[in-house]
C-alpha cells in the first residue's frame, strides 16, 4: 500500500499548470492531500491535471486566479479551506523568467517580475496563516532558484525577486513558529521539461551529468510538508545535482 501521510490535509499549489508545479500537486495527492491546482491562463491543462488526480483516486479542484491581485489570492484561500474543510500547505511556485541586461529592462517589468514571483507570495502567505494555524501542522514552501544564488548574468530581476523569497521565508519561518508552522524555500536547477530533448549537461557544470526529473522535485517538497519534517524551517534546500553547493 502506497504511503499517505498527508491523508486529509488541505494543499494550494500556485503555478500548478506549470513542470514542476503540476509534478508537485501529484505527490501531494498521491500521499491523501487534497489539491488545490492554479493557474493563471492553462485552464485546460488545469482541469486535465485535476482529472488524473482523480483518476488515480485523489481529490483536487482548479481555479484560475492571479496571484498577484489580493482579492483574488484571498477568494482562493477561503475556496480551498471551504471546498477542503482545512488549509495545511501552501507552496509558492509561480513566475516567469525574465532574461536581459539590466540597462535594457523596462522599470513596468521589473515590477511585473516582483509581483509575480515575490508580491505573489506575500499576498498567499498573508491570507492562508490563520487557516494554516488553525490546522496545528502548517507547512509554507516558496520556490526560488539555485541560480539566484550564483548572481546569474543577465537575471537581476530573477535573482533579486527569487532572493527576496529565501530572506522572506528565514524572516518567516521565525516568526511563525510559534503557530507551528513551517516554512522552507526550495531553489532547483536544472529540471527536465517533457517535450525538450535531453541535453549533455557535463559541458554544462552539473555534476550529476543530468538534468532532475520533476519526480525529484516535487516528492522533496512531499518530504518537507510532511509529518518527519516539523523541524526542518527557515531552510532553502538546493535540488540540482550538485551544480550549486551551499555550505554554511
Amino acid at each position: 500500500m502506497p504511503q499517505r501521510e498527508l491523508k486529509g490535509l488541505g494543499a494550494i499549489v500556485t503555478g500548478s499548470t506549470g513542470n514542476l508545479g503540476s509534478a508537485t500537486a501529484k505527490a501531494l495527492a498521491q500521499a491523501g492531500a487534497k489539491v488545490l491546482i492554479n493557474g493563471r491562463t492553462s485552464e485546460k491543462k488545469a482541469v486535465e491535471i485535476v482529472e488524473e488526480i482523480e483518476n488515480a483516486g485523489g481529490t483536487a479542484l482548479s481555479l484560475m486566479a492571479d496571484v498577484t491581485d489580493e482579492i483574488s489570492v484571498k477568494r482562493m484561500i477561503e475556496m480551498a479551506a471551504t471546498e477542503f474543510g482545512r488549509l495545511d500547505i501552501l507552496v509558492n511556485n509561480v513566475g516567469p523568467a525574465n532574461k536581459g541586461p539590466v540597462t535594457g529592462i523596462p522599470y513596468e517589468d521589473w515590477r511585473n517580475i516582483m509581483a509575480q514571483k515575490l508580491d505573489s507570495a506575500f499576498l498567499t502567505i498573508k491570507h492562508a496563516v490563520p487557516y494554516l494555524a488553525a490546522g496545528g501542522r502548517g507547512a509554507i514552501i516558496n520556490v526560488g532558484a539555485s541560480s539566484a544564488h550564483t548572481g546569474n548574468p543577465q537575471r537581476s530581476v530573477d535573482v533579486a525577486a527569487k532572493m527576496g523569497l529565501a530572506g522572506l521565508t528565514g524572516s518567516l519561518a521565525v516568526e511563525l513558529a510559534p503557530q507551528n508552522i513551517t516554512v522552507n524555500c526550495v531553489a532547483p536547477g536544472r529540471f527536465h521539461k517533457p517535450g525538450t530533448e535531453v541535453s549533455d549537461h557535463f559541458a554544462n557544470g552539473i555534476p550529476a551529468g543530468r538534468e532532475g526529473d520533476p519526480l525529484e522535485f516535487a516528492e522533496t517538497i512531499r518530504f518537507l510538508v510532511g509529518p518527519h519534517s516539523r523541524y526542518t524551517s527557515g531552510q532553502t534546500l538546493h535540488i540540482n545535482g550538485a551544480w550549486y553547493v551551499s555550505i554554511n
